[in-house]
């Protein structure tokens, strides 16, 4: 079936047959091609019968199909129609057909009407917006489809547990299906600022699964990746990809819109941009930055007191601060608040429930509540990366070194280049020390200074793991760069203030004495 032409006005009511959309004043429904066919022909014969016949030959070209087809395309759109109480204008006529009985039909050439559509297109909202659109099937196989179509329905789930994602729901963007479109027109037409699309190649026993994320409004590339996986478990294959996917998206449409809100004038900052401006500095893990950040973020609370995401930063920042400027019980004291307001205030918002069971469990010192936060975090978003990430700190810090390293392993499996990989590392190096492996705890200590070389635990980590493996000159020089970030570092109260597993400060003590840091 071709659509396209003129416009039909009726009562509230304006299908875009072009583009499948039918508009209630400015809000817009995605219809299906056969949906858009059948209500096109009842318009066009506005008061006038159309046979069956008639309408499956509009709708399915002539093709043998069961009446109840017809029935069912004919209810799914009485039901858009009901939300204007309008479900009466199409008539059922018995043994006949249908009619529209509505409002008079207007009808407009596109282009006169071309202001109009743009006018009436879906404004951005106030928070990131994606939609998914149907994975293409490149394996030629017809039967793959289920297996695209569902890699497609998880990606979409996924990303729509995370609170601060607006995702559009799966009956808009399949409307998409087998269509060649314009990502900038899909963004246009949904309402959104980014559009994941991508294929499925299934070739003998490997399935190769590609997606990108474009910005709509600027046709730049978000984030690309390619999975290929053994194809044995179909279902497990849809289900790892799905996560992974899901999980890799979140922060790099983060770094997107932060990217956005800095170009952005200052006196227009709404509390979400006032959140999104501050966040680099949060993830410094450093005191002249996250001072910077609790302005902001303070800004941000004041406008809006409730807003859970504001309180776990903020949480965050005074953490830091606490750890690393001095060790103040204020600061401790407004992580542990902050943290708790996040909580009461954050039920469904996974990144602040991260954010506060971070600070609740390395400042509280109350291991218990932190990962019932955390544990809450990943009810609603599995694919929360950080939510493991920061898990692993807590647990390495806590002696628990395997499962540390596991959740560890877990966050970068989710996101590769989270802007906190260089946390994981450090989870890894603590835990590897602490069961006497020096080769494994160098090497992720290594890759920690190399993800923020601005951080000083993530010298700790190094200084230690050098000191274990007998390379003292060394070892002494990354001493010596930690006393440069952090110049009142003392190893034995900052092990007092994470509240450190006896065995681990046993271990990491005696290296970092040997290397000459001050107790």
């Amino acid at each position: 079936m071709t659509v396209g032409g003129d416009l039909y006005q009726f009562g509230p009511f304006r299908l875009d047959p072009e583009a499948g959309i039918l508009y209630r004043g400015a809000e817009p429904t995605m219809l299906g091609q056969r949906a858009v066919a059948l209500l096109r022909r009842l318009l066009e014969n506005a008061g006038v019968p159309v046979s069956k016949d008639a309408l499956v030959e509009a709708a399915w070209g002539g093709l043998a199909v069961a009446d109840n087809n017809l029935t069912v395309q004919i209810a799914a759109l009485r039901r858009v129609l009901a939300e204007a109480d309008a479900e009466s204008w199409i008539e059922t006529l018995p043994r006949r057909g249908y009619r529209y009985v509505g409002p008079a039909v207007v009808t407009n050439a596109p282009d006169a009407s071309a202001a109009a559509r743009a006018a009436s297109a879906p404004a951005l909202p106030d928070k990131p917006s994606v939609a998914v659109l149907p994975f293409s099937n490149l394996s030629g196989d017809p039967e793959q489809e289920y297996f695209a179509d569902g890699m497609v329905d998880d990606i979409i789930t996924g990303l729509a547990r995370i609170n601060w994602l607006f995702v559009i729901a799966r009956n808009s963007t399949f409307t998409y299906k087998g269509r060649a479109v314009d990502v900038k027109q899909v963004g246009r037409e949904l309402g959104v600022r980014y559009v994941l699309e991508g294929s499925v190649r299934k070739a003998g026993g490997s399935v190769r699964v590609t997606g990108q994320m474009i910005d709509a409004s600027t046709g730049a590339h978000v984030w690309a990746e390619r999975y290929d996986r053994s194809s044995d478990n179909i279902f497990a294959i849809q289900d790892e990809i799905a996560l992974s996917a899901v999980g890799a998206i979140a922060p790099s449409v983060r770094k997107a819109e932060i990217e956005r809100v800095r170009r952005k004038r200052p006196d227009s900052l709404d509390a979400y941009d006032l959140v999104l401006r501050a966040q680099p500095d949060v993830d410094s893990g450093m005191p002249e930055q996250v001072t910077r950040a609790l302005a902001l973020l303070e800004r941000a609370i004041a406008r809006e007191p409730a807003y859970a995401l504001a309180h776990g930063n903020a949480a965050m920042c005074h953490h830091c601060l606490f750890l690393r400027a001095g060790l103040q019980e204020v600061n401790r004291a407004a992580s542990i608040r902050h943290a708790r307001s996040a909580i009461v205030h954050g039920q469904d918002d996974a990144l602040a429930l991260t954010w506060a069971g971070f600070s609740i469990g390395m400042d509280a010192h109350d291991r218990a509540a932190a990962f019932a936060a955390l544990e809450a975090a990943l009810a609603i978003s599995p694919s929360s990366a950080l939510t493991y990430i920061l898990g692993s700190v807590i647990l390495g810090w806590g002696g628990e070194a395997e499962r540390a390293i596991e959740w560890s392993e877990q966050g970068l499996r989710l996101s590769p280049f989270d802007s906190w990989a260089w946390a994981a590392f450090d989870a890894q190096a603590m835990s590897h020390l602490l069961r006497g492996r020096y080769d494994e705890a160098c090497r992720a200590a290594y890759k920690s200074v190399q993800a923020n070389p601005a951080h000083s635990i993530t010298y700790v980590q190094l200084t230690a793991a050098l000191a274990k493996l007998g390379r003292l000159d060394e070892a002494r020089a990354a001493a010596a760069r930690v006393l440069e970030l952090q110049p009142a570092f003392r190893y034995s109260r900052q092990f007092a203030g994470v509240n450190c597993a006896p065995a681990l400060a046993e271990a990491l003590g005696g290296a970092l004495r040997d290397a000459g840091l001050p107790e």
